[in-house]
């Protein structure tokens, strides 16, 4: 039975302070929790801080996004071995905000993926259709080749973990249906099983997108949903340990 997942994605937001008094509450929130997975990743200026209060605890430490050169001058970019040094064991790649605001393509989102495994991170690969390519019925043509151009090369997928996001539904307070989600979930699926035979079973997949305690429940009863990456919600820890809260009694 594959462990669920939440991971929190703080995007801009937080000062180190800030930053840190979140970390901890999660922390006290989640020590006995014992079947499943936190991960919290908060900016970069406050990775190095976070990682020290949640050290030795059940919550892991995450980045947002990384280079996929392990050094060299490219300036504002982070090295995955920089992660490496402050802690993090996770690193989202292939968010869709990068992909729409940094204009990221699947081929630097393959690289990334490439990369975070050479070096012992674990990477959270991002995918999702827009609202458009929804209503155009080709989310599935979509989140195929994210999914197979992301993953070109890659012959190891033990430590990746897939996050649906539909792009239309990341903050926008609109939630794809528990249907709508196991339907893309069981697909995703499906693709890792012809790319990579019987290990897909054990490959976790995420749902993200205007995520709450208040319908985490129902999506998380799916078979091929095995938990979340949350946004919003994350920022607070009322809301954050509720959707943990909810997670722990369905799986």
């Amino acid at each position: 039975m594959r462990n669920w997942i939440v991971a929190g994605n703080w995007k801009m937001h937080n000062t180190t302070g800030e930053s840190i008094a979140l970390a901890q509450a999660i922390k006290e929130g989640t020590k006995d929790i014992k079947n499943g997975e936190v991960i919290i990743a908060p900016p970069f200026t406050s990775l190095f801080s976070v990682g020290a209060a949640i050290k030795g605890t059940q919550v892991s430490l995450a980045a947002q996004n990384m280079h996929h050169e392990d050094k060299g001058a490219f300036t504002g970019e982070i090295a995955p071995g920089m992660l490496k040094d402050v802690g993090c064991t996770y690193v989202i790649i292939g968010h869709s905000e990068r992909r729409k605001y940094f204009h990221e393509s699947d081929e630097d989102v393959n690289l990334k993926v490439k990369k975070a495994l050479a070096v012992g991170l674990k990477p959270i690969l991002c995918v999702g259709e827009t609202e458009d390519e929804r209503v155009k019925g080709v989310t599935q043509s979509i989140i195929d080749t994210q999914i197979k151009k992301a993953l070109s090369g890659v012959e190891n997928i033990d430590n990746v973990v897939i996050a649906y996001e539909p792009v239309w539904a990341i903050g926008t307070g609109k939630v794809a249906t528990s249907a709508q989600a196991e339907e893309v979930h069981h697909f995703i699926r499906g693709i890792l099983k012809e790319l990579y035979g019987a290990v897909s079973k054990d490959i976790r997949i995420l749902y993200g997108g205007s995520v709450t305690k208040d319908n985490i429940s129902e999506l998380i009863g799916m078979e091929n949903i095995d938990g979340a990456l949350v946004g919003g919600a994350s920022l607070k820890p009322d809301a954050f340990l509720g959707i943990i809260n909810q997670i722990t009694g369905k799986k």
